[in-house]
């Protein structure tokens, strides 16, 4: 294809750190995803990042914590696809803000909600002076390493009792 180029970007964030990717079509989407993440799980401390698409087309920013509004800002310019967002997370999981974020009603799609190490498959446009950039998927995470035994069961079983998610 020689009208496009495609691209890896890895997310830069701590080993164990959540965030959502993810695409919305519209410029106040940082204001409503910020509204979601807030009337979702109290004391949530997280950082927001859009790409806007057109106009000045600038990284938009929100959050309630400076050093994940800076971290969201930071990946939304490497991805910089337009009408991409990046929320970055502490004190939840994405479970917990997902379908809030789904029910926003410019969201178009979630790409993932991980804390694994991820790569974003971008590809950009080299036509004309209309150069953009879309996300064509994830990379999230490793490959399997075999079928789920017995003690991997009872491994799962346990950690999921061990974080609260299941009695």
């Amino acid at each position: 294809m020689e009208d496009i180029d495609l691209k890896i970007v890895e997310i830069e964030k701590p080993k164990d750190m959540n965030f959502i990717l993810g695409h919305t079509h519209f410029i106040k989407s940082v204001e409503d995803l910020y509204e979601a993440m807030v009337n979702s799980v109290p004391n949530v401390k997280f950082g927001i990042a859009f790409c806007e698409a057109s106009g000045a087309c600038k990284v938009r920013s929100i959050g309630n914590n400076d050093d994940l509004k800076k971290l969201a800002e930071k990946n939304a310019l490497n991805i910089g696809a337009g009408h991409s967002f990046i929320i970055f997370m502490e004190e939840c999981f994405p479970l917990h803000v997902l379908n809030k974020l789904k029910n926003v009603q410019e969201v178009c799609t979630i790409y993932c909600a991980t804390a694994n190490p991820t790569k974003v498959v971008i590809a950009e446009s080299k036509i004309g002076d209309n150069k953009g950039r879309g996300i064509l998927g994830i990379i999230d995470g490793y490959m399997p390493t075999g079928i789920e035994n017995k003690d991997d069961i009872l491994w799962r079983k346990k950690f999921l009792r061990d974080i609260g998610y299941k009695l």
